[in-house]
């Protein structure tokens, strides 16, 4: 439960979500394949072009891994 109500939990097969998207999760639980394929979705789907997305993770080694995964997905890497 957050400040703001119940956080539900994240299913990538769920409709996509709107607007800004925040995953919060422990190490180890998944973010990094999570974000990537939100992104290979929302550019799959037409939702969005990688031009239009910002995509933030913290840490170097999380930054590298997010890179490759999403430029691997959309075929760019």
């Amino acid at each position: 439960m957050s400040a703001d109500g119940p956080v539900a939990e994240f299913d990538i097969a769920d409709p996509l979500p709107t607007g800004t998207t925040l995953l919060e999760a422990s190490a180890g639980t998944g973010k990094t394949w999570a974000i990537a394929a939100l992104v290979t979705r929302l550019v799959a789907e037409g939702v969005a072009t990688l031009d239009e997305l910002l995509v933030v993770t913290f840490g170097r080694a999380a930054s590298a891994e997010l890179k490759d995964r999403v430029r691997g997905a959309a075929g760019t890497g």
